[in-house]
């Protein structure tokens, strides 16, 4: 099936009907086989058993900037390419973007505060992940105040794209600035910098992760898609003259 026939909605909604199902039931597994993972690691040398907390914290602070570039993605699919589904997938993606990034602030904090004696520092990683969950929540606000969709559908774009400058910040800021936060130890040039039984389960947690947003992403569009028709059929229905008896 290709991009354009997916372009029609009825389309979309029977492809994601049939690949829901399957997609919870994979990502239910990966979650639990990596859990039981991330139990079976050691302790670290330094922070002991809250090593662990980067099981959840980094999957959540990948996706927190991820969503955010699926929401680009579709933006420019509103803004040049006029697909049908752009907005919807815009849309849908942004409270589980939000969401991702309320449990990455969250965990961070739990983590932050054995290492650094603190649970909130203003540094430079810190403070742009808490701006990009303002951003997140600026873009739900926005949809909402505005009744019609397509002004919103545009409005929200723009802002998505202006935003999208805070990924590549949160992304090097550890480099470009003297912070708190560790530097990169899994995605480097030289390689990882993890032993492999923590990079395995975070691995695995990854690809969890990642289903559970493919999976509540595609059920939040179908729902988003359903709504859209109710909404145009109480218009519709609205819009029609009262016979008079």
């Amino acid at each position: 099936m290709t991009l354009t026939e997916l372009a029609n909605p009825t389309r979309f909604l029977s492809l994601a009907t049939r690949v829901l199902p399957w997609l919870a039931m994979l990502t239910a597994v990966l979650l639990v086989f990596g859990l039981y993972q991330a139990a079976l690691a050691p302790d670290d040398y330094q922070q002991g058993a809250t090593v662990k907390i980067m099981f959840i914290h980094v999957p959540n602070a990948w996706l927190a900037m991820f969503v955010w570039g699926v929401m680009s993605v579709a933006s420019l699919g509103t803004l040049v390419w006029r697909h049908p589904l752009a907005d919807v997938a815009a849309k849908a993606a942004a409270p589980i973007g939000a969401a991702f990034t309320f449990l990455a602030l969250v965990t961070g904090s739990l983590w932050g505060r054995p290492m650094w004696g603190t649970y909130w520092e203003w540094d430079a990683r810190l403070t742009s992940v808490l701006i990009l969950f303002l951003m997140y929540l600026g873009l739900i606000a926005l949809w909402r105040a505005v009744e019609d969709p397509s002004r919103a559908a545009r409005a929200a774009a723009v802002l998505t794209l202006v935003g999208a400058i805070n990924i590549p910040i949160i992304k090097f800021s550890v480099d470009w600035w003297n912070t708190l936060h560790q530097p990169a130890s899994v995605i480097r040039m030289a390689g990882s910098a993890l032993d492999k039984s923590f990079l395995t389960p975070l691995l695995i947690m990854a690809v969890a992760f990642s289903l559970l947003f493919i999976t509540l992403h595609l059920a939040a569009m179908r729902n988003e898609i359903l709504r859209r028709r109710l909404r145009s059929l109480q218009m519709l229905q609205a819009s029609k003259p009262v016979a008079l008896p």
